[in-house]
C-alpha cells in the first residue's frame, strides 16, 4: 500500500530526511511531487528508526520543506529488461536516451541485484579475444574474469575501452551468442559522443547496450549506473543464456559519488575520506560477475578506474585488487613514449589466465611463450638500469641483445594501431618474432620441443 507523507524534516544535497515513517525497506523507490506538481524520483538509502533519508536523482532546487509531498512506491528500483535493449542506449537509471522509445516487457529486474550462491558458481574457463596481443598474449582474459584496468588521468583508457568493445569476441570460432555492455560513468559530453560515434562507424553497436552518466548528470544517478548495467548483464547472461562482457569507465567516478553522499549523511569517514564501507560497496559490483553451474551464459567485468596522481595504493585500486582477479595497469612512461596502449606489463596480471589458454583453448605454445616474454622483459629492465650507470656501449653482448628485444617488444608488440585486430595466432607468432632476437639457451621458459618447432 502507498503512503504520502506531507512534511519534509531536511534537505541536504541530493538527499531529503522525513520522520516519522513506518514500513519503509530499504532500497524503496520514492515519488517527490514539488508544489508545481513536477514528480522527482528517489530512493531510501538509509533507515533509523523512523527516520528516514531519501536519495533523490534529480536536481533538489527549490525543492520546500512544507509544500512538498512524499509517496513511497511499495518497491524496489526496477528495470525493465527485453532482448531488445541491444542496440540501445540509457541514462543512468535506465532511461532511453535514443529514440528507441520505451522499453515494455513484463520481466522487471530489481537493480540490487541478486546474490549468487558460491556453491552455485562454475569456474571460468575459455578466453575472451580482444583483439590486443599485450591482453590476449600476457594477460588473457576469461570468460566470468573480474579484470579491471588500472589508468590515470590524461592516458587512453577510453580509447583502450572503444578497442575492445569494438573488437572482443569469443575465442575458437564459438558460435554462441556474444554482447557487450557499456556503461560509462560521470563522463564529458565529447567522450560519450567518442564512444558512440565509434560503435556506429564500426557497426559494432547491434550488438552492445549503453548506459550513460553524463559529468553534469545528479550525483546520485551516478550511484545507479553501474547498478543497471550489470541488472541488464545478468538478464542477458542468465536469462537469455548469451556471454556478456560488461565495461566500465570510469569506477572512480563511482567511489567520488560515493564519498560525496557518504559526506552528506554525515557519516565517519575512512582513508582520504572514502566510507569505511568501499570495499563491500565494490564488492558488491564487481561480485555480481561469473558464471553458474546451470546456466548457458556468463559475465565477464571489465572495471576501467582511474588512479589519483598515478598511485596503485589509493584506496579505490588497492580494495579493487582485492576483490578482482588480477590487473591490466596502464604505464605513465611508455604513454610518453608514443605507445599505445601503454599497458605496463610486469605490474600487470591475470590469476585466471593459466586455466583459459594452452591447447584446447588458444595455441599449446602460449603459457611458455607468455611466461618467456615476461622473464625476458624482466630481464631488460635489469639492463636498462645497468645502462644508465655504465653507458649502453660498455654492456656485454648478451645485454645488448636484451636491450635489442626491449626496443623490439615495446615498438612492435605492445604497441598496435588503434584499429587493429591481432588474432591470438597473430599475437603468439608476433612473439616468438621477437623472441628470436635472444640466443636459444636464454629461452630458459620454452619447452625444447616448442623452440625445435617455432623458433
Amino acid at each position: 500500500m502507498k503512503k504520502e507523507y506531507l512534511k519534509i524534516d531536511k534537505v541536504v544535497g541530493s538527499l531529503v530526511e522525513v520522520s516519522g515513517i513506518e514500513d519503509v525497506f530499504y532500497g524503496e523507490v520514492v515519488d517527490l511531487i514539488t508544489k508545481d506538481g513536477s514528480m522527482k524520483k528517489g530512493k531510501v538509502i538509509k533507515i533509523e528508526g523512523d527516520h528516514v533519508t531519501i536519495q533523490v536523482f534529480e536536481n533538489t532546487s527549490g525543492l520546500s520543506t512544507k509544500n512538498a509531498s512524499i509517496i513511497f512506491e511499495n518497491q524496489a528500483f526496477e528495470l525493465p529488461l527485453s532482448r531488445d535493449i541491444l542496440g540501445r542506449t540509457f541514462d543512468g537509471l535506465g532511461r532511453p536516451l535514443d529514440i528507441g522509445g520505451e522499453v515494455y516487457s513484463r520481466k522487471k529486474s530489481n537493480i540490487n541485484g541478486r546474490p549468487i550462491n558460491p556453491v552455485a558458481r562454475k569456474y571460468p574457463r575459455n578466453f575472451i579475444q580482444t583483439g590486443i596481443s599485450s591482453i590476449d598474449g600476457l594477460m588473457t582474459l576469461i570468460r566470468g574474469q573480474k579484470l579491471p584496468i588500472f589508468s590515470g588521468n590524461g592516458m587512453p583508457h577510453n580509447e583502450l575501452a572503444a578497442q575492445i568493445i569494438r573488437q572482443a569476441q569469443l575465442g575458437d570460432g564459438s558460435n554462441e551468442d556474444f554482447a557487450i555492455v557499456f556503461a560509462a560513468i560521470g563522463v564529458k559530453h565529447d567522450d560519450a559522443d567518442f564512444f558512440k560515434k565509434n560503435l556506429i562507424e564500426s557497426d559494432a553497436m547491434d550488438r552492445v547496450v549503453m548506459f550513460i552518466n553524463y559529468a553534469n548528470d545528479p550525483i546520485a544517478e551516478r550511484m545507479n549506473t553501474p547498478r543497471c548495467a550489470l541488472t541488464a548483464a545478468e538478464y542477458l547472461a542468465f536469462e537469455e543464456g548469451m556471454q556478456i562482457l560488461v565495461v566500465m569507465s570510469d569506477i572512480t567516478s563511482y567511489c567520488e559519488a560515493l564519498r560525496e553522499i557518504s559526506s552528506a549523511k554525515e557519516e565517519v569517514p575512512s582513508r582520504k575520506g572514502y566510507p569505511g564501507y568501499l570495499y563491500s560497496d565494490l564488492a558488491s559490483l564487481y561480485e555480481r560477475a561469473g558464471m553458474l553451474k546451470d546456466k548457458a551464459g556468463s559475465i565477464t567485468f571489465l572495471p576501467i578506474l582511474t588512479m589519483p596522481n598515478d598511485d596503485i595504493t589509493h584506496p579505490i585500486p588497492d580494495l579493487t585488487g582485492y576483490i578482482t582477479e588480477g590487473q591490466i595497469v596502464l604505464g605513465r612512461e611508455l604513454f610518453q613514449n608514443n605507445i599505445y596502449p601503454p599497458v605496463d606489463v610486469l605490474p600487470s596480471l591475470s590469476r585466471l589466465m593459466k586455466d583459459g589458454i594452452g591447447e584446447g583453448y588458444t595455441r599449446k605454445d602460449h603459457p611458455d611463450v607468455a611466461n618467456q616474454l615476461f622473464a625476458s622483459y624482466s630481464r631488460v629492465q635489469e639492463v636498462r638500469a645497468l645502462a644508465q650507470i655504465m653507458g649502453e656501449d660498455d654492456l656485454s653482448e648478451l645485454d645488448k641483445k636484451y636491450m635489442e628485444f626491449g626496443k623490439a617488444f615495446e615498438s612492435k608488440f605492445l604497441s598496435q594501431g588503434f584499429y587493429e585486430n591481432r588474432d591470438i595466432n597473430t599475437t603468439l607468432d608476433l612473439g616468438w618474432e621477437i623472441l628470436r632476437i635472444l640466443p636459444k639457451e636464454e629461452l630458459t621458459r620454452l619447452d625444447p620441443e616448442l623452440i625445435e618447432q617455432y623458433y
